[in-house]
């Protein structure tokens, strides 16, 4: 017997860490998986603005509890896992969000912004979803991972939009993604990624201010640019059982942007 497509979507009982999750892009997900019925445990460096998400959460009903961490460091990773199991007896759903980005020309990079970018958005996830792995999916034979790429690991950039490391290093988690959901499937984990276009945050708004909405909303079939809507049904299909039959995979959530070819 086929099961209810509203169960199919529940997340109630399960607890999801959310890392990137103080704003934007991060607590849009993590307002999705509460609102499917998850409890939340959110992260990012600062805490002072942990501390309003997690209220803003609270105020909507939800579970949540929040640490400050520092993703560029290994240790302060295995301090974060470590905490998210004390106060959680699993962790079911694990995002990987945090993210950070460098704009300069390939030529002229300096090392110092490569290593921070690929440090953060490629070692840190890596980092983390193997210690949640190994310390609770795998044992557990189940887990949902989901990670935040980007389309801009799809491919290069027009002219005059110089992020190399970023592009790399986006490119390298979609490579992630599908090695680890071959690795994991045995356990019932699966691994899927969200490549955001354009969506307004603190990480694009010098692109948004030098370009314009008009602009990047041009360039995708839609019209439009993402909103703070655009990835929760995404996150909650990655995340429950209406997924479970969906692994390794990159869901591109752009506007039609990626599938036409500039002119």
């Amino acid at each position: 017997m086929s099961t209810p497509l509203r169960r199919l979507f529940d997340l109630t009982g399960r607890h999801a860490l959310i890392t990137g999750s103080s704003r934007g892009l991060g607590l849009q997900m993590a307002e999705a998986l509460g609102e499917a019925g998850a409890s939340l445990l959110i992260t990012s460096r600062k805490a002072s603005e942990l501390e309003v998400s997690a209220e803003r959460l609270r105020a909507q009903g939800f579970t949540v509890d929040w640490l400050a961490a520092d993703s560029s460091d290994p240790a302060a990773i295995a301090r974060l896992g470590e905490w998210a199991l004390d106060k959680r007896p699993h962790i079911d759903i694990l995002v990987n969000n945090a993210g950070a980005a460098w704009g300069a020309p390939a030529e002229d990079h300096p090392l110092e912004g490569w290593d921070k970018v690929q440090n953060l958005n490629v070692r840190a996830v890596f980092l983390l979803s193997q210690f949640i792995a190994k310390h609770s999916m795998i044992p557990r034979r189940r887990g949902r991972i989901i990670m935040t790429a980007s389309t801009a690991g799809l491919g290069g950039n027009p002219r005059g939009h110089e992020t190399v490391a970023y592009n790399t290093s986006k490119a390298a988690v979609i490579g992630l993604t599908r090695t680890l959901a071959g690795e994991w499937g045995e356990f019932d984990i699966t691994v899927n990624a969200i490549a955001p276009g354009w969506f307004p945050s603190k990480m694009t708004r010098g692109t948004f201010d030098k370009l314009g909405v008009e602009r990047l909303a041009a360039m995708a079939p839609l019209g439009r640019v993402g909103d703070d809507d655009d990835l929760k049904g995404a996150v909650v299909l990655f995340a429950s059982d209406a997924g479970k039959h969906i692994t390794g995979q990159v869901l591109a959530i752009d506007g039609g942007a990626s599938a036409v070819v500039a002119g």
